[in-house]
């Protein structure tokens, strides 16, 4: 019973991430504006830059590189912790990346696919441990409400 109460609270808060972040992005400054077509990268597809200086998943550099580094941080607790758990966590931090890098999460909910784009492309041994983790076929489908 605990368990459950534990992650509906996980899923809670993912959810006040994802609504505070779409919040928070109505008011700040609009980011560089996504190549057409090119925020749907698949995973497997060239990493090279794309015009703008964006990487797979159309986000920058440094933003793939933080995401990395966040999922990164928190593969311990994905091993550790249910499945279930571990996705909440995953939502956590898409939902806090988003907000701090000005991604405009109902964009990123409705192409749930660009978070394994960015990943596979910038650091794919994290995203291959995620998926391990989570006993998830891919990113996307561990995301909620993204």
């Amino acid at each position: 019973m605990f368990h459950r109460r534990l992650a509906a609270a996980v899923a809670g808060a993912a959810a006040v991430v994802a609504l505070a972040s779409g919040c928070a992005t109505e008011n700040a400054p609009a980011p560089a504006p996504a190549p057409s077509g090119g925020t749907g990268t698949l995973p497997g597809t060239s990493a090279a830059p794309a015009p703008g200086g964006l990487v797979a998943g159309g986000v920058t550099e440094a933003q793939a590189a933080q995401l990395c580094s966040d999922m990164q941080a928190q593969l311990q607790s994905w091993r550790t912790y249910t499945p279930t758990i571990g996705k909440g966590g995953l939502n956590t931090v898409v939902g806090t990346w988003a907000a701090q890098n000005g991604i405009n999460v109902i964009e990123l909910m409705g192409n749930k696919a660009r978070i394994d784009a960015i990943t596979q492309a910038q650091c794919p041994d994290v995203r291959a441990e995620a998926i391990e983790s989570l006993r998830i076929p891919d990113l996307a489908s561990g995301l909620i409400g993204f």
